[in-house]
């Protein structure tokens, strides 16, 4: 059997708990609306409000779009197996959900690593941050990571598209995993982990080594301000961002770097749930209670709308 005769997959989901359907549909759907609302309010405040029309907030409203894309990828074929216990995905569908989750890891590292170097540039050389950081630059990183993460998976999909699949039909996962993929390949796989653990260095390692290169120059121009208060307002320009990369890279150390076990792919579904759910519920949550401008601007919109309906009532 090769791949052509494979014309549709069975995803298993969380299968192995079948008293948990509902209540797993309940929490997930929750989890998915608070993300989505959540990332969808910071890009509608930083496109309403002026003030925050700034290199750093225009790079949170692209990692809150990619947030809310990355969900939208995966949890939708979820919540519809937990609920109507229907899983199956055809081969297309299978290869399209599993380039756009990966596309979207790739995207937001490299989004991190520009925003790592807009911070490195307010700090390190604070009198030329609007020349280096002009809009054209800026415009420039992001198209580059959106532009090289979605390029960067490509080769990978193509090769395991051209997969045979003839040890089974069944994925044990909640969506199109590549690592659940390979597993049910007959084929030689070598040339695809190859191919994996250059990808993985280019999405994982590259991003990782411009952002620590980016926060050794900070934590460097940090130490040296003299005053406690300098460094303060030094340190609380990056923390969010310091915050949301330090959780993403440990969640996604937790998914893809734990050793094998006779049961990996299934002890992966949880981790994996974590990742995808975790980062877009929080991103907004970090950045809002962190940062002034926005709750300020949150404060405006918020008092805006409440005049709005309050003049709607009086007339």
């Amino acid at each position: 059997m090769n791949h052509s005769i494979v014309t549709e997959f069975r995803l298993l989901g969380f299968s192995e708990f079948p008293e948990l359907q509902l209540p797993l549909f309940a929490l997930f759907s929750f989890l998915y609306l608070m993300a989505v609302l959540g990332n969808l309010l910071v890009v509608c405040i930083v496109y309403v409000d002026r003030q925050l029309h700034n290199p750093m907030y225009f790079f949170l409203a692209n990692l809150s779009i990619l947030d809310i894309f990355s969900m939208t990828v995966t949890v939708p074929k979820l919540l519809a197996i937990l609920l109507t216990q229907s899983n199956p995905i055809s081969f297309r569908s299978c290869i399209v959900q599993m380039y756009c989750y990966m596309s979207s890891v790739e995207i937001e590292y490299l989004l991190l690593a520009a925003m790592a170097y807009d911070r490195y540039a307010a700090i390190c050389n604070p009198l030329h941050y609007p020349i280096i950081m002009n809009k054209k630059v800026c415009a420039l990183l992001a198209a580059a990571s959106w532009v090289t993460g979605s390029l960067e998976t490509l080769p990978h999909t193509i090769t395991i598209s051209q997969f045979s699949f003839c040890n089974s039909s069944i994925i044990n996962h909640f969506f199109c995993d590549f690592v659940a993929l390979q597993k049910l390949s007959c084929t030689d796989t070598s040339v695809i982990q190859i191919l994996t653990f250059g990808i993985s260095g280019l999405t994982l390692l590259t991003p990782f080594l411009l952002t620590l290169t980016s926060y050794v120059f900070i934590i460097s121009t940090i130490l040296k301000i003299r005053s406690r208060e300098g460094k303060s307002k030094a340190f609380s320009t990056c923390s969010s961002h310091l915050t949301v990369i330090t959780l993403l890279y440990g969640t996604i150390t937790g998914v893809y770097l734990q050793p094998e076990s006779g049961g990996s792919v299934k002890s992966n579904k949880l981790p994996t749930a974590m990742y995808i759910f975790t980062p877009p519920l929080l991103n907004p949550l970090i950045y809002s209670l962190r940062s002034k401008e926005l709750n300020v601007a949150l404060r405006k919109v918020i008092n805006r709308q409440s005049m709005l309906s309050d003049k709607k009532n009086f007339r």
